[in-house]
Order: structure tokens, then C-alpha cells, then sequence
């Protein structure tokens, strides 16, 4: 479903675009009708996994490590589309230790990609 520099990715158990406008200097006029100037249209995913391994998690974080990369990825207006983006912040809570393997096992990961 996702792929990243060409990459797929493994499955989110949330997919959640969203399309955003991009205001410059938006004012009322005197009779209080809006004057917009919107200057881009951008797409957002925010994305969460279910249960990950270290090697899962790993894999996931470097794939978006660059400062920008492409991510294409099912848009609900325009299809399939690639677009240049960026990471947010990257959440990932533990919740068990395995010391037979001395692994950690993450319950999930939470992050989002935003367009350049």
C-alpha cells in the first residue's frame, strides 16, 4: 500500500490522508467577507502500526531518515500519487522485554509524513 524511496513498507493498521490548504495572509474585508490567499494544496498521512519487532521498527525509521523522500501512497481524491515528504514526530512505546533474545517489542509506532 506504502512504498518509500521505491520501497514498500510495511502495512499501518491506521491510514489516515488528509488533504490541507496552505494560507498566505488571510484577512475580512469590511463587509466581513473572507479574503483567502491560498497558496498550495499538501497531503498528510498519519500513520500508526500495530505490535513491532526491533527489526520492523528499525526498518521503518531508517526508510524515512533522509531530510525529504518520496512516499507513494493511495490518495482518497487523486488515486495512487507519489509526493515528496517528510517525517513528524516518530512515537513508538515498548511494551515487553524479551531477555531471552534481549529484544525489545514495541507496541507500535505512530509517526507522520507531510508534503514538502
Amino acid at each position: 500500500m506504502l512504498e518509500v524511496n521505491g520501497v514498500a513498507i510495511a502495512t499501518p493498521k491506521v491510514y489516515e490522508p488528509s488533504i490541507e490548504d496552505l494560507d498566505g495572509e488571510t484577512n475580512r474585508n469590511a463587509n466581513g467577507d473572507l479574503i483567502r490567499d491560498r497558496i498550495a494544496v499538501k497531503r498528510k498521512l498519519n500513520l500508526e502500526w500495530g505490535p513491532l519487532t526491533q527489526s520492523q521498527m528499525t526498518t521503518l525509521l531508517n526508510a524515512v531518515s533522509s531530510v525529504f523522500f518520496t512516499v507513494e501512497f493511495p490518495d482518497p481524491q487523486l488515486g495512487m500519487i507519489t509526493k515528496t515528504m517528510y517525517v513528524g514526530a516518530r512515537t513508538a512505546p515498548a511494551y515487553f522485554y524479551d531477555t531471552k533474545i534481549q529484544e525489545v517489542k514495541w507496541s507500535g509506532l505512530k509517526m507522520n509524513f507531510i508534503e514538502k
